[in-house]
């Protein structure tokens, strides 16, 4: 039987292709390993968006040649969104010749033409489609857990923000149809899945590319009908998008989760402008605020970049003032990096890393005693938690995380993982919380 490693680097979407070229890989008899020196064929599923993906790839890739020498059937393959930008990929095939298969984010559906190809011809085989129209949706998934799912809604980007690189990888934006989404769901529901994840580059803008009137949150709507779903989450979500009609949902629908990601990157109006986010920091909070007002337990999250091009100090000052009052629950924070292919890496005014590192330092410092003291609030309340996983370190100590997305460990027996279990929140930290099970 032929082995397989595979490696995922990047978001939730490359860890849900993984899951379905896993899937893929199996149907056609091949078995996972954790190993690679005892795999036949290793892939990379890489990511785009932050230089520091790209290098932990390069980095990796330079490793297999001792692998590839001592083996020489070793087939390597790369995929995913490095792959899909013509100049990354030439680069990477020039100074990592031992790369036998490269495909993209659109056809994974062809991974096993593309082994046999190789295997016949001992060629290198390359295979990158731009068109999200060719993503075939009769993939299924080998789900990495029994109890929550990802699940994609859309394929694809169209908003062209100055710094990001995902449009040019994945693609326009596609909407799936609402009858293979809710068949999807089912299905999990039938298998014991408790807890459903629906991705999407802006899931705010579902529904645009297909034929049938829908909205995003009248796809919420159907799915929180389907029994035997307990939750419901959504990212990534943008905020030019998100509507009245979704606050509602918050509050009508029982089983969407009381967690909202809305990456929201600088608080100055100007390089939001540069940015090409297409709404100010007045209309950011202004959304926050009514959220907030519908729905007053609700964790907010979002992204925050620091160091764009040409971001002064008092554009950075607008940051921190936005974080003050949007009282953030915690938030995903980046050191700008250039990503060539894009507009606001043809900018010449790029910040200095000392003052990137700097500003970094101050926002982390602002950011972290406001996530705190959100955890504290839960200290004495009673949780539900959907039971995840054991401690690394300590079998007897479980882990799952809060209806608003907030990571809780206590001391349980591992079989009711992937059970929803009440938990009594016993001490905060920034990041975490513990709790005893009652």
């Amino acid at each position: 039987m032929m082995k397989f490693n595979i490696s995922t680097f990047g978001c939730q979407m490359n860890e849900h292709d993984t899951e379905k070229i896993i899937w893929t890989l199996e149907k056609i008899g091949y078995q996972q390993t954790g190993y690679r020196d005892e795999a036949d064929i290793i892939i990379f599923n890489t990511c785009a968006v932050r230089k520091t993906a790209e290098d932990r790839v390069f980095g990796q890739l330079g490793e297999l040649q001792d692998l590839k020498r001592k083996n020489p059937n070793l087939i390597i393959a790369v995929c995913g969104c490095l792959m899909q930008k013509e100049e990354i990929r030439d680069y990477f095939l020039k100074k990592h010749r031992h790369i036998d298969i490269v495909f993209g984010t659109n056809n994974i559906h062809k991974l096993p033409q593309l082994i046999d190809r190789y295997l016949r011809t001992n060629e290198k085989v390359i295979d990158v489609i731009e068109d999200t129209k060719e993503i075939s949706e009769n993939i299924d998934s080998n789900r990495k857990y029994f109890y929550k799912a990802f699940v994609d809604i859309m394929y694809g980007c169209n908003n062209f923000c100055s710094y990001c690189i995902v449009p040019y990888t994945r693609g326009r934006e596609r909407s799936r149809s609402v009858k293979s989404i809710i068949n999807e769901v089912e299905n999990l529901a039938q298998t014991g899945c408790k807890e459903i994840t629906l991705l999407g580059q802006n899931v705010n803008s579902y529904g645009k590319t297909l034929d049938e009137k829908i909205t995003f949150s009248q796809l919420l709507t159907i799915l929180n009908n389907i029994e035997g779903i307990e939750r419901i989450r959504f990212m990534t979500s943008h905020p030019k998008d998100f509507s009245d009609d979704l606050i509602d949902a918050y509050k009508s629908l029982d089983k969407l989760c009381n967690h909202l990601h809305l990456p929201v990157q600088s608080g100055s109006n100007r390089i939001l402008k540069l940015m090409n986010r297409k709404y100010t920091k007045e209309e950011y909070l202004d959304k926050i605020y009514k959220i907030r007002e519908c729905v007053p337990d609700i964790a907010i999250t979002t992204d925050i970049i620091v160091g764009f091009p040409g971001e002064t100090e008092e554009d950075f000052k607008e940051t921190l003032d936005l974080v003050k009052k949007a009282k953030f629950d915690s938030a995903f924070t980046f050191l700008y990096s250039i990503r060539e292919g894009t507009n606001a890496a043809k900018m010449t005014n790029q910040i200095p890393d000392e003052i990137k590192h700097e500003r970094f330092q101050r926002l982390l410092d602002v950011l972290y005693p406001i996530g705190l003291e959100s955890n504290q609030k839960l200290i004495n309340t009673v949780q539900k938690i959907l039971v995840e996983e054991t401690s690394k370190s300590d079998e007897n100590i479980l882990s799952g995380r809060t209806e608003s997305n907030k990571l809780v460990h206590f001391k349980g027996n591992n079989n009711i993982i992937g059970q929803i279990v009440d938990v009594e929140i016993t001490d905060a930290k920034t990041f975490t919380l513990e709790g005893r099970l009652v």
